[in-house]
């Protein structure tokens, strides 16, 4: 198993970009919670990642909603379940964590839910940042509560054909 890193620059901090086996595994900002150790991250080498930052770049400029790339997600099945669920979210638009237990048929595993969403080993790619409380609130998010706002202003305003970008 290879795996290798790089580090791209984006309008919420800088983004370290994982790769096993040449499949983007992992898409990481700096203080985030459940961040592994840099020293599993492999050698740096960009190579493996040029259409995952492409299709980043356009994505931030606001030219892009949707990403479409291999990924390899490793967890649990309920958490590769929640995750593959998250990427069904709409650009624009957010969902409660009853929602996706709801989708799951799990009525009952919002807080499950909550705990797979938190450990999401690729951000943004895999939009977690789309998921809210039951009452709307923004609650926990492993790249901090800051970035999220920002995160869905700037998809709000991009989904409503505004320019509010908080960046």
């Amino acid at each position: 198993m290879e795996r290798l890193h790089t580090l791209i620059d984006s309008p919420y901090g800088p983004l370290t970009l994982v790769a096993t086996d040449g499949v983007l595994s992992g898409l990481y900002m700096t203080e985030q919670r459940h961040r592994p150790p840099q020293e599993s991250f492999g050698a740096p080498d960009p190579a493996p990642f040029g259409e995952a930052i492409s299709q980043l770049a356009a994505y931030f400029a606001g030219d892009s909603t949707e990403f479409d790339l291999p990924l390899r997600l490793d967890g649990t099945p309920f958490q590769r379940m929640v995750w593959h669920e998250l990427q069904k979210i709409p650009y624009g638009e957010t969902r409660t964590y009853g929602d996706l237990a709801e989708a799951l048929g799990k009525p009952g595993a919002s807080r499950a839910v909550g705990l797979a969403n938190g450990k999401n080993p690729i951000g943004v790619i895999v939009p977690c940042h789309r998921v809210v409380g039951a009452d709307g609130s923004l609650t926990g998010y492993g790249g901090g509560l800051d970035r999220k706002r920002r995160l869905l202003a700037f998809e709000g305003g991009r989904a409503n054909g505004g320019e509010d970008a908080l960046f």
